[in-house]
């Protein structure tokens, strides 16, 4: 029998005084039966990264076609596609052809520094794809913070980020491997 998704219920307050963006959302977050905690809290931070009162959780790791968060126009089109982990150079091709805007936020230590050399050569031609790291120390931090219900405090000022729930707080900074052009 299939396992199913966990039902996460998050109140996501986010202050980025980099791009002066101040609001909270309520966000209900299916988790997949194969997702870490540590995947499902950078997909949040990686949403507050980039909050926009347009961004939207996607299917996620249950469809191959469609983003981790997206945001759309009012026409239907892909304005902004972030993606986490480590995806192949045709994945990442095939994503700057649809959006106008590609973040990919990869994690892992090791394993995203072997990827980013792999891919480096082969993406340096996308004028629209930004590539943002997360350390491991930062991610696994993430990971301890992970609860069904959460209020989740985002703070973002001059790239280093602040994430907190109840009393507890992680700070990282992310490192951008490749900004959009």
């Amino acid at each position: 029998m299939a396992q199913n998704s966990l039902i996460y219920k998050v109140e996501l307050s986010v202050s980025d005084m980099d791009r002066h963006y101040y609001e909270t959302h309520k966000l209900t977050v299916a988790k997949h039966p194969s997702e870490t905690d540590e995947r499902l809290m950078v997909r949040l931070l990686a949403f507050a990264l980039n909050a926009h009162e347009h961004l939207e959780m996607t299917k996620g790791l249950s469809t191959d076609d469609e983003p981790d968060i997206w945001q759309k126009s009012l026409s239907d089109e892909i304005d902004v596609w972030v993606a986490l982990g480590l995806p192949s150079e045709k994945i990442i091709r095939q994503s700057c052809n649809k959006s106008a805007r590609v973040v990919i936020y990869p994690y892992g230590g090791k394993t995203a520094e072997v990827w980013w050399d792999k891919v480096r050569s082969g993406t340096a031609r996308f004028d629209k794809l930004e590539v943002v790291n997360l350390a491991e120390h930062d991610t696994a931090a993430l990971a301890k913070l992970a609860n069904r219900a959460m209020k989740l405090g985002v703070h973002i000022q001059d790239g280093d980020v602040m994430v907190s729930v109840d009393d507890s707080v992680v700070y990282l900074t992310p490192r951008t491997w490749k900004d959009a052009g």
